[in-house]
């Protein structure tokens, strides 16, 4: 377990890293999640032998620090996510974000383009207010003071499977919830406008059955390889790793 300062009072972010080497593979997880969780399997298959490979908890989830008077933007973890990769001595890096985490990964490589060499995006968000769901927007639709000490989490616990509560229970409420209006509310520019203007490689994993991704063909002119996953749902880790491990290796896809 390795860790770097993330904000002015000490608090660090931490992941767990495997040496290698070739660009470093950076695995960022979803709201409520865990990065070993959903991307250690991944990380040990033969796609990806012998690269350096890091699993990173964002602030208020996992292993990382939980500081209460920190904002938890999406900008907040990008900055915090750069601290761990400058520690960890990475340029031009593959990250590979899933939902809530590939939204951070979008505004990493908007923010500090030098991190990153190749962005995969799983699921990411890319733009605000969703549809509502048990998971970002249930979570937001929420006051601060009903989810951390109004029973709140405990509903929402209860709603989104025992596979996502297994990580959410670990999270930090406060954290969650500040991550998860943050998120309903995005970016400005927005993650989308971002992605869009992005000049590394991009692959967008969309699982079948989460349905058609919106604006896949303004993507695909941009330059984003946008590839929907037969027989996958948001997880597309657990659900096809073998295309997953593919796309994060850069190996071709069809």
């Amino acid at each position: 377990m390795r860790e770097a300062r993330f904000d002015e009072r000490g608090s660090v972010i931490r992941w767990t890293e495997a040496v290698g080497e070739g660009p470093a593979v950076v695995f960022v997880h979803g709201l409520g999640a865990a990065s070993t969780v959903y991307h250690a399997h991944i990380g040990a298959r033969r796609e990806l032998a012998g690269r350096q490979v890091l699993f990173v908890d964002l602030p208020g989830h996992g292993i990382s620090d939980r500081p209460a008077d920190f904002g938890y933007t999406l900008e907040d973890h990008a900055d915090a996510l750069a601290a761990a990769l400058d520690a960890a001595r990475v340029r031009e890096g593959v990250i590979a974000g899933h939902s809530m985490g590939g939204a951070v990964a979008v505004v990493l490589a908007h923010r500090r383009p030098d991190l990153v060499g190749r962005l995969v995006v799983t699921e990411g968000n890319l733009d605000p207010f969703p549809p509502p769901t048990a998971g970002s927007s249930g979570i937001a639709s929420y006051t601060e003071e009903e989810f951390v000490r109004g029973g709140g989490f405990a509903r929402v616990l209860e709603r989104v499977g025992p596979t996502w509560a297994a990580t959410m229970r670990l999270a930090d409420p406060l954290a969650l919830h500040r991550s998860a209006v943050h998120l309903v509310r995005g970016t400005d520019p927005v993650m989308r406008e971002m992605l869009l203007r992005a000049r590394v490689p991009r692959v967008f994993l969309q699982g079948e059955r989460s349905g058609d991704l919106p604006g896949a063909d303004a993507l695909r002119a941009a330059g984003v390889e946008v590839v929907t996953v037969p027989d996958a749902g948001h997880n597309i880790m657990f659900d096809h790793p073998e295309v997953f491990a593919r796309a994060v290796a850069g190996r071709p896809l069809a």
